[in-house]
């Protein structure tokens, strides 16, 4: 959900989570061979050594026995997950972008794993470039909890390339960061010795050329007009290369016109022969406005602190001098910090008092950051930190500001200052118009929420086969009958070149219009046949069935087609994947009931996703949403959804927007201390269970605190106390039936 995000203590950086939260500092001890807190593991047995070509990706299945008392979970309080060790906060060079970030790979696949079962963890790994054999250790966590007993695991991990079809490169090319203004075409050469036994040639059925990778023949946004598509870029430029010699790839890239800084990878690849070992080629490319196109009073600046007790910084390094981009972005923007002073530094952060700087309206980044205690940095070297950056929400130009700690103490004078455009305005979260005004005084009918559920790419083979339990039709986006089928007859269909096409069994048939996939009663379930989480992101349940309607439909603004589900309100909270069936009743009757605020608030207003014709999508951004099959798995999700039935967070007449946030050091914030304005019904309140326990602040600390919250429900407080406990004068309504 976008009001809240997690602060990962392990990892030190914000990261969106949903609403999985309570992570707790932990700290890392041997592991003594009693069971913590009813927790203890057994690893089954499994190959600890790997062998993996350079840029290869594998996934492994890492199996534990819970030998502890204690039930295991994959969400929630203490939910159980793998961490890398051997070095406090180590981020990995095998992460892979499915992490969770590099140090935290993956939790635990089964939703609950009672003791003597065993649980799995689908540890994927990316290989780095460089061969070598490398050591990789991980442990099990129950998060908030305790680091868990016989939950250790080590891995030996070879790394080294290996002849395909007799195809192997080795790239000649050092991989220094480019810089290059918006819409600017730069050409680089990239040079690859061919060490492999066939010899590469430009032309015929095996022609060697340059593709995109990471996710192979991905779309580059800096494609350039030469290029062979979008995701091919050019052919070998000589001829034929024998083994031994040298070939060469001209690649041309033209910028796009946002300002960031950018990675893209390529690799060689003989066509229709193999993927050529070896190639995997990751470039930085920074796009930057010319400095002459920003004002002076704007220009950036290296500084050098006054040092204050032998602290002292100076900025050496940015990862862009100006920022463009769209109101209310988000954007990872880096510094490298060196130490002037004659201290050492043992921990670095990046904190901002800018509001602007550190949030959006609805967003829940906390004061510091970026925060980096891994070494030492002694006197003369330099630290590079990562933040958050997020543009402020109005068009115009600004500077943020923000500023350097070394070992909890502000440097004042190594400020790091940001010339930032923006475009366009964000859109506005609290005063944004109401699309569908109604007068609160009257019950509405039950709201039908439009959700994206999955992007149709490669995953699914670029179409979608869908069936659903009950008869059915496919309908067009006009609403024209395109065919009736059975229950359990599916159809395949997907969208190319301004078409959407299907097959029901009687060949390719086409439309101009999207396609509809509607059940004939709105309590039948349909499914996306091709499509099983299980399969392609290794995940604990296939989460590929739906209530009543799914649609195919693609939208130019991101040029891409989504599968929509469209269905009532009350139907996709029983599929919501923000708490789980073991949460306390009345802390998950307070949550849904903020839960269905939220979804209340985006129809009324239908502007966060306008552009690709749905309300909210089903990822962390807006809120975590699983479908019919995480309903049937957890049906006091249902339950709790049905006895707060239609009731909605109110404040004078209008749905009111309610943030909330992990936890809290004693009391809630104000709007105002956080963010801009006044927001009438979020003001400060004591937190008192909160403050017995001696926690720290997780969060931007607005609106509910859940760990006090839980606290209350604990202690006997029902869920319609709990609510206005944390938002003043609010009026808790029943807005349907």
């Amino acid at each position: 959900m976008k009001h809240f995000l997690l602060q990962n203590a392990h990892a030190k950086k914000i990261v969106p989570f949903g609403l999985v939260f309570f992570l707790g500092l932990l700290s890392f001890n041997s592991v003594s061979a009693a069971p913590r807190k009813g927790f203890e593991a057994q690893l089954q047995k499994m190959t600890s050594s790997i062998v993996m070509a350079p840029g290869e990706i594998k996934t492994i299945d890492v199996a534990y026995k819970n030998i502890g008392k204690e039930t295991w979970g994959n969400s929630g309080t203490g939910f159980v997950s793998l961490y890398t060790t051997a070095e406090k906060y180590r981020k990995s060079i095998f992460t892979h972008t499915n992490w969770i970030d590099a140090t935290h790979p993956v939790t635990l696949k089964e939703a609950s794993l009672v003791q003597n079962k065993i649980g799995h963890f689908s540890l994927t790994l990316r290989a780095p470039e460089k061969v070598g054999t490398y050591k990789e250790s991980f442990a099990l966590v129950a998060e908030d909890v305790t680091w868990i007993p016989g939950g250790e695991l080590a891995l030996s991990i070879e790394v080294k390339s290996a002849a395909r079809k007799g195809f192997e490169a080795l790239s000649q090319t050092v991989s220094a960061p480019i810089t290059i203004a918006p819409g600017e075409t730069k050409t680089i050469e990239l040079t690859y010795k061919n060490i492999g036994k066939t010899t590469w040639k430009n032309s015929g059925n095996a022609f060697v050329s340059l593709y995109t990778s990471e996710k192979r023949e991905r779309k580059s946004v800096f494609a350039e007009k030469t290029w062979l598509s979008t995701t091919h870029p050019v052919k070998l430029k000589e001829a034929s290369v024998a083994p031994g010699k040298t070939g060469t790839f001209v690649l041309s890239l033209t910028a796009p016109n946002k300002t960031g800084a950018y990675t893209e990878a390529f690799e060689l690849a003989s066509e229709k022969t193999t993927w050529i070992p070896g190639s995997v080629f990751s470039l930085t490319i920074n796009v930057e406005k010319p400095a002459e196109a920003i004002s002076s009073s704007a220009n950036a600046k290296t500084v050098s602190s006054t040092p204050v007790n032998g602290l002292s910084a100076s900025i050496l390094l940015r990862s862009q001098k100006t920022v463009t981009a769209d109101g209310g972005e988000h954007i990872q923007y880096k510094v490298g910090m060196k130490n002037t002073g004659s201290v050492a530094w043992t921990k670095r952060e990046i904190r901002s008092q800018d509001a602007f700087a550190t949030a959006a309206v609805s967003a829940t980044t906390p004061l510091r950051l970026a925060l980096n205690t891994a070494g030492v940095v002694e006197p003369g070297a330099i630290d590079f930190l990562s933040f958050d950056l997020v543009t402020p929400p109005t068009k115009g130009v600004y500077t943020l500001k923000y500023v350097f700690a070394a070992n909890d103490v502000v440097l004042p004078d190594a400020e790091i200052l940001i010339p930032v455009e923006v475009t366009s305005d964000a859109e506005d979260v609290l005063n944004s118009p109401v699309i569908h005004a109604l007068e609160l005084s009257n019950q509405i009918q039950e709201p039908l929420l439009r959700i994206g559920v999955l992007i149709v790419d490669e995953e699914t083979d670029h179409q979608v086969q869908i069936s659903c339990n009950q008869d059915w039709k496919l309908m067009d986006g006009n609403g024209a009958l395109l065919a009736e089928q059975l229950a359990n007859q599916s159809i395949t269909a997907f969208y190319k070149n301004n078409r959407y096409y299907f097959n029901r069994g009687q060949g390719l048939e086409e439309s101009s219009f999207y396609l509809r996939f509607v059940p004939n009663s709105d309590t039948a379930v349909c499914k996306i046949d091709n499509f099983d989480k299980r399969v392609t992101r290794r995940a604990g349940y296939a989460e590929n069935t739906f209530r009543n309607i799914l649609e195919l439909r693609y939208n130019s603004s991101k040029d891409r087609t989504w599968v929509i589900n469209e269905l009532k309100i009350e139907d996709y909270l029983a599929g919501l994947g923000e708490t789980s069936e073991y949460s306390d009743f009345e802390f998950k009757k307070t949550l849904i009931t903020i839960a269905r605020t939220y979804a209340l608030y985006h129809w009324e207003r239908a502007t966060k996703h306008a552009k690709e014709f749905f309300h909210m999508n089903s990822s962390a951004d807006d809120q975590v949403y699983r479908g019919y099959e995480y309903e049937v798995n957890n049906p006091s999700i249902r339950t709790s959804a049905q006895e707060t039935r239609g009731v909605t967070v109110n404040y004078a007449g209008q749905t009111a927007i309610t943030p909330y946030f992990s936890r809290s050091d004693g009391r809630t914030r104000d709007w105002g201390e956080v963010w801009h304005g006044t927001v009438a019904w979020i003001k400060s309140v004591p937190t008192p269970c909160d403050a017995s326990k001696g926690l720290k602040l997780w969060g931007h600390g607005v609106g509910l605190s859940a760990s006090e919250a839980l606290c209350m429900a604990k202690n006997g407080k029902k869920w319609d106390e709990i609510l206005p406990y944390f938002y003043t004068d609010i009026d808790l309504l029943k807005r349907w039936n």
